[in-house]
């Protein structure tokens, strides 16, 4: 089951990605939704498939999504940011958790 948080992340970022195109026309809101879209949805298909570093590239996705939104949400101090570095924290909670889980065999 921990394969649905990374393919909603995934959905959210790529969405985010595209409504930031649309509404603005930048292609690096466009550029970087997608590719946390498409990592966050490549470790949620790991994960579901059994395959080695699926928790990993989940962790580190969501670490990397909060040190990019984190910085901007505070210095910007506007909605879209700071959701995605809220975004950011829970999925590196939580897939920090799973990889403290796989790597301990609790």
């Amino acid at each position: 089951m921990s394969h649905h948080p990374a393919y909603t992340l995934g959905g959210v970022c790529a969405l985010g990605g595209y409504i930031g195109y649309q509404r603005t026309r930048s292609r690096p809101s466009l550029i970087a939704g997608l590719a946390f879209g498409a990592l966050y949805t490549l470790s949620g298909y790991l994960i579901q498939n059994n395959q080695n570093y699926g928790i990993e590239l989940a962790t580190g996705t969501s670490a990397l999504l909060l040190a990019a939104m984190g910085r901007r949400a505070l210095k910007t101090r506007k909605p879209v940011p700071s959701v995605l570095a809220i975004l950011g924290v829970v999925g590196s909670g939580y897939y920090g958790r799973k990889l403290w889980e796989q790597i301990n065999g609790v």
